[in-house]
């Protein structure tokens, strides 16, 4: 009996340590690559479009998930903010079509012309730039930095912690980008991102 018992432990620990799940590691310094998408205009949109850029917040969102649904002003209010700074908001839409009927191109321009969107919103209808990016959920935020021309992740994570009221939030993104712009390091490089899953075709 005592035998048995010990076999039986000795597995169960087996399993707890072979499949234990490994620790995500960080996003923030990989190099992210130039792309082409289509915007809700129908025109392409490239990082190289935007000569004088110094970085970009770029957002992974969607239509129908409702966690990004709150955010479509603050995505606004950050273009309207930092674009004259150098710093553009770009919007990608990474969603599988085939999953999700309502991330139709055709709904995103609905979205864009419903919700007032003062910035690009861009189709990745193959995932490429998510997959680049190695984008999760939606809203899924990042702020990436030129540096010996090359964009480099400088910040990964929630755009905020407070999504239902902004007024309460600590706003992520906003400050990553003012440490940025004042030549500083992130103060704080990495949050969780919280929101619907995107998943990816293999």
């Amino acid at each position: 009996m005592k035998l048995l018992q010990t076999i039986c432990i000795a597995l169960i620990l087996f399993v707890v340590v072979a499949f234990k799940p490994s620790k995500p590691t960080t996003l923030v310094g990989n190099v992210v690559h130039d792309f082409a998408l289509k915007n809700v205009d129908s025109k392409m949109v490239s990082l190289h479009d935007f000569a004088d850029a110094k970085g970009f917040i770029v957002v992974f969102t969607c239509n129908h998930c409702p966690f990004a649904k709150l955010y479509s002003k603050r995505f606004n209010d950050l273009n309207s903010k930092y674009i004259a700074k150098g710093v553009p908001f770009l919007a990608i839409n990474s969603m599988d079509t085939l999953v999700y009927e309502e991330e139709s191109f055709e709904l995103m321009k609905q979205k864009a012309t419903n919700d007032n969107f003062n910035f690009p919103y861009l189709y990745d209808c193959m995932q490429t730039v998510g997959k680049d990016f190695k984008a999760e959920h939606t809203p899924h935020a990042f702020v990436i930095w030129k540096e010996n021309n090359q964009w480099l992740i400088k910040y990964s994570g929630a755009i905020d912690d407070n999504g239902e009221h902004p007024e309460k939030a600590t706003p992520y993104i906003a400050i990553a980008v003012d440490d940025l712009l004042h030549g500083k390091p992130v103060k704080m490089p990495e949050t969780q991102s919280f929101g619907c899953a995107i998943f990816y075709r293999k």
